[in-house]
């Protein structure tokens, strides 16, 4: 929506996201903001890693962004695997991704529109539920207030060696709103936090809407696609194979602890979620991204849990472990976990050998058709994430 009524002007005007300390009224907490503010599953503490990644995604959800939204569900698994085959000093980073929608008029006012989906989390599964959750309903799109509140409300690493970055994406002017997002994009680029504007419309649309601004005050690219074009997958003869070992990766899990039924119905609903969107090439891509390290479940899964050393299995409750354990004597299950951490390591390197010559097949495919102009969300995130991760030490073998 392109305007504004008085009323909402008004409102904007009295209101703040924040209760900032010069206005004496607080704004109504929004029940929206207040079930979505922690991941549904803890994700597991990396002590003192030299290699994090934190990618924030801020969504247009107002009305006519249906086709950016369908983008992102289906692709956040090929964003995430950028990183697999990427490497600083000899080690592989770990990825954080959180969400934002912003222009929903589903939200609060006193939010400007803006929600927190997700907090940065290695929770994928969970992630991708709340992504396939989103729906888009009309609005006012202000995109310096989520750049604002993404500054302020997510754990960023303090760290300059640390690739953090924000991805804003939507089709109205970027300036709209009380919140001034030129400040916004400098004030992230201050706190180490790379800006990436996405505009979905035309390059000079982008331009006369300020969105080439946000991304050079925020030290980013300004990049274009077309949010209604279809996800082009190239179909491999491994993907069948690679979907199949998806899903006997879910047998060598053994949930612990008070939410473990919750989390594998995440699981289980992220699967199902990739595999209906498999024409899209949703259910490989998830596969690749659960055979690498980016898919850690350590916050209620016993195998990652003790990799990462989280637990000790001898020390946990029976009641909080998989009914099938519970009657194994404590100094045993460890045995028991490493199995099933043995066979996980073995169906994740099938995936990854089957992966290898499947990317040799699509590169082989690619050389035969033409380039077509109009990116796609995965095809700007990837583009722009491998450049700037470049630039502060980070080398991909592919």
């Amino acid at each position: 929506m392109k305007t504004t009524t008085p009323l909402a002007l008004a409102a904007i005007t009295f209101l703040t996201v924040f209760g900032a300390s010069h206005l004496t009224a607080k704004p109504a907490p929004d029940p929206r903001e207040n079930q979505d503010t922690k991941p549904q599953i803890d994700p597991p503490v990396v002590d003192n890693a030299k290699n994090r990644i934190q990618i924030a995604l801020l969504l247009d959800t107002s009305n006519s962004m249906d086709g950016l939204i369908d983008q992102a569900k289906t692709q956040l698994w090929k964003v995430v695997n950028t990183f697999i085959d990427a490497e600083r000093d000899g080690e592989t980073p770990f990825v954080e991704v959180a969400l934002y929608e912003y222009g929903n008029n589903d939200n609060a006012v006193a939010n400007d529109w803006v929600r927190l989906v997700s907090p940065l989390t290695r929770d994928l599964d969970a992630l991708s539920g709340k992504l396939f959750g989103l729906k888009t309903n009309g609005g006012e799109e202000y995109c310096g207030a989520v750049v604002q509140r993404a500054l302020g409300d997510l754990a960023w690493d303090k760290r300059e060696s640390t690739y953090k970055v924000i991805f804003i994406a939507g089709n109205e002017p970027f300036t709209q709103g009380r919140i001034d997002a030129r400040s916004a994009c400098k004030k992230a680029l201050n706190k180490g936090v790379v800006i990436n504007t996405i505009h979905c419309g035309t390059r000079q649309e982008g331009i006369d809407g300020s969105w080439h601004d946000g991304a050079a005050l925020g030290g980013g690219d300004f990049l274009v696609i077309d949010q209604d074009k279809v996800i082009a997958h190239i179909n491999a003869p491994q993907d069948l194979r690679i979907a199949e070992l998806s899903l006997e990766l879910n047998k060598t899990y053994l949930g612990y602890g008070k939410r473990r039924q919750e989390a594998v119905a995440n699981q289980e609903s992220a699967d199902a979620d990739a595999t209906a969107n498999s024409e899209k090439g949703a259910d490989v891509q998830r596969a690749v991204t659960k055979a690498s390290g980016n898919y850690s479940n350590a916050g209620w899964d016993l195998v990652d849990a003790l990799r990462e050393k989280k637990i000790d299995p001898a020390a946990l409750p029976a009641s909080e472990l998989p009914v099938e354990m519970r009657d194994i004597a404590p100094e045993k299950r460890k045995d028991i976990i490493e199995k099933a951490g043995a066979k996980r390591a073995e169906i994740q390197e099938e995936i990854k050998e089957l992966n290898d010559k499947r990317e040799a097949h699509i590169a082989a495919k690619l050389k035969e058709k033409a380039t077509e102009e109009g990116q796609t969300l995965d095809q700007a995130l990837i583009e722009a994430t491998r450049k700037q991760a470049s630039e502060v030490g980070y080398t991909f073998k592919r």
